[in-house]
C-alpha cells in the first residue's frame, strides 16, 4: 500500500452485506462460511478416490470381489466402478489407472451436474443484475479477464475477487498470454449485441469494453513457485500481462478507429494466500508495474477500525497510488479490492494464512471451450483451445505439471475435452463434437508416450451453454483398449 498523502474519497462501491467476528470490519464472514462448505466438498469427493481405490485393490483377489468393490465404491464415491474392468481381475491385475481416470471423470460430471441444477456458488438474479447496472455506472459493459491458465488461479473470480461468475467473461492462457485475436473477436461480438440488441446497454451509452489480466507470483517461493510460462519471475510475468494489454488496445484502436478504444486493468495475485495487488491506472489509463495497491498491507491497516474507516482508507489507497485515476475505475477497484479483504481472511481462517498446496495440485485438466463451473483453486489446469496445434504451449505446460503430479506415483492423467455450443445455432452441437473427438485425438497421438501405456485418458463432453443444460458425457478412452483411445477424428 503506498504511502502518499490521501487524496479525494471517490464514491463508495455497492458491497456485500458486511458479517463481523473475525475483527475485521469489510469481511463478508457468512459468504465465506458457505464458500469454505462448497469448497471442501467438491475437493474431498475427488480426494477420497485415491484412499477407496487403495482399499478395493486390496480385495482383487476376493472370491466376491466384484460385488464387495462395487458395494465399497456406491458407499464410498457414490457412483459404481466399470464392471468389465473389475471383472477381469481373475485373469490379469486390476487396472488401476484405467479405474482412476473412470473415478475421476464420473466425479466431475457429478460436480458438474450439481453445479448447473443447484447453482451452489450463484449470486441470485437481482444480484448479477446490480453487479451489472454497477459495472455500467462505472462506465464498464463488459469485464473480461484473462488469468494464467494455473489451477491456483481457477477460483480468481468467484473467490479471490468475489464477483459474479456469470457476470463476467473469464478465459485463460499459460502465462495470461490470452490470443489477441480472440479478444477483438469477443470485442466486435460485444459491440454487434449492443448495436443491434441493445445488449447490455445500447451503443450510444458512455460505457467501454474493459480487459483484465491477472498474473501470479509467490512470495513463500519466489524463485520456483511462480508462474512457470515467466520463469517465476513477477516482474516479467506483470510485464509480460501489461505489454499484451496494451497490444490488444493498440489492435483494437488501429482496426476500427480512436473512439473504438478500451480500457485496461493488471491484477497480480499472490497464489500462496490469494492477495492481489491492483496496478491502478492513472488519468490517461496508463500503469505501471511498480505502481500498485497491495491489498494484503490494506488489511493490516484496516483491520480493527470501524466500517466507514476501512472503508475511506481502501478509497484514499486507490488515490494515494493514482490520483487522477478516473472516478468509475476507481470505484470498481474499490469493489474488487473489498471482495479481495474477504479472501484474505478466508485463507488466514482456514488455511493458517497460506496454503498448504503453495504448488501445483489440481485434479485434472480441462481442454476445449467451456469451463464455466470451474471455481475453485487447483482443481484444474486450464487449456483453453480449439486446436491442440494453436494451444501447443499450454498443453505441454499441463501435462509437464501432471507428469510430475500424477505420472511420477504411476497414476494417469485425466484430461476432460469439452466444447460448449450453442443450441439455437443450426449444427453447433455436431460441430462441437467433432471439436472433441478431433482434439481428444490430437492429445493421444502428441502424448502417444503416456497414451500407450495408460497413463492419459480423455473424456469428450459437451454442452448447450444457451440454456440450462447438463453437460453431455460422448466418449470416454477407458472405455476402449489401451492404446486405441483417440477417438473419432
Amino acid at each position: 500500500m503506498p504511502g502518499q498523502q490521501p487524496g479525494t474519497p471517490g464514491t463508495a462501491a455497492p458491497a456485500a452485506p458486511v458479517r463481523h467476528g473475525s475483527g475485521h470490519p469489510l469481511v463478508a464472514e457468512t459468504e465465506n462460511a458457505r464458500l469454505r462448505d462448497y469448497e471442501q466438498r467438491v475437493k474431498a469427493s475427488f480426494d477420497n478416490i485415491v484412499p477407496v481405490l487403495k482399499r478395493i485393490s486390496a480385495l482383487q483377489h476376493e472370491e466376491d470381489f466384484v460385488p464387495r468393490a462395487q458395494a465399497m465404491a456406491r458407499e464410498a464415491l457414490g457412483f459404481e466402478l466399470p464392471e468389465a474392468v473389475l471383472e477381469n481381475t481373475w485373469v490379469e491385475p486390476l487396472d488401476m489407472r484405467r479405474l482412476f481416470a473412470a473415478c475421476v471423470f464420473e466425479t466431475y460430471h457429478r460436480f458438474c451436474d450439481d453445479f448447473f441444477r443447484a447453482d451452489p456458488l450463484g449470486f441470485d438474479s437481482r444480484e448479477e443484475a446490480a453487479f451489472e447496472q454497477f459495472l455500467q455506472e462505472c462506465g464498464f459493459h463488459i469485464l473480461d479477464i484473462s488469468p494464467c491458465a494455473d489451477g491456483r488461479l481457477a477460483h480468481l473470480v468467484r473467490y479471490v475477487l468475489r464477483l459474479p461468475h456469470r457476470a463476467v467473461r473469464r478465459k485463460s492462457y499459460a502465462g495470461a498470454m490470452f490470443d489477441v485475436d480472440d479478444s477483438i473477436q469477443k470485442w466486435v461480438e460485444t459491440e454487434m449485441l449492443r448495436y443491434r440488441e441493445g445488449r447490455p446497454n445500447t451503443a450510444d451509452a458512455p460505457t467501454r469494453y474493459l480487459k483484465v489480466v491477472a498474473y501470479h507470483f509467490s512470495e513463500i517461493d519466489p524463485d520456483h513457485g511462480g508462474c512457470a510460462a515467466h520463469g517465476s519471475d513477477a516482474l516479467k510475468a506483470a510485464t509480460a500481462g501489461l505489454d499484451r494489454l496494451y497490444a490488444f488496445q493498440q489492435a483494437i484502436e488501429n482496426s476500427f478507429c480512436c473512439g473504438a478504444s478500451i480500457d485496461l486493468l493488471l491484477i497480480g495475485v499472490n497464489t500462496d494466500n490469494d492477495a492481489i495487488r491492483v496496478h491502478v491506472p492513472d488519468g490517461s489509463g496508463r500503469m505501471d508495474v511498480a505502481r500498485f495497491v497491495d491489498v494484503e498491507a490494506l488489511y493490516e491497516a484496516t483491520q480493527g477500525v470501524a466500517q466507514q474507516s476501512a472503508r475511506d482508507r481502501v478509497t484514499a489507497a486507490i488515490r494515494e497510488t493514482s490520483p487522477d485515476v478516473a472516478e468509475g475505475m476507481a470505484r470498481l477497484i474499490e469493489r474488487l479490492l473489498i471482495g479481495n479483504l474477504s479472501q484474505i481472511d478466508y485463507v488466514r481462517r482456514y488455511e493458517g494464512g497460506s496454503y498448504p498446496d503453495v504448488d501445483h495440485a489440481e485434479r485434472f485438466i480441462g481442454a476445449g471451450i467451456g469451463f464455466e463451473e470451474i471455481q475453485l483453486r487447483n482443481l484444474t489446469y486450464f487449456a483453453y483451445l480449439r486446436t491442440v496445434e494453436e494451444a501447443a504451449t499450454d498443453v505441454d505446460v499441463g501435462i509437464k505439471i501432471f507428469r510430475k503430479l500424477n505420472v511420477s506415483r504411476g497414476l494417469p492423467v485425466p484430461v476432460v475435452v469439452r466444447f460448449d455450443y450453442h443450441g439455437q445455432v443450426p449444427g453447433a452441437r455436431e460441430r462441437a463434437i467433432e471439436h472433441c473427438g478431433r482434439v481428444a485425438g490430437a492429445l493421444h497421438r502428441r502424448f502417444e508416450d503416456l497414451s500407450r501405456q495408460g497413463l492419459l485418458h480423455t473424456m469428450q463432453v459437451v454442452r448447450d451453454c444457451g440454456g440450462c443444460g447438463l453437460i453431455e458425457v460422448l466418449k470416454r478412452s477407458i472405455d476402449e483398449p489401451t492404446g486405441a483411445c483417440g477417438g473419432s477424428e
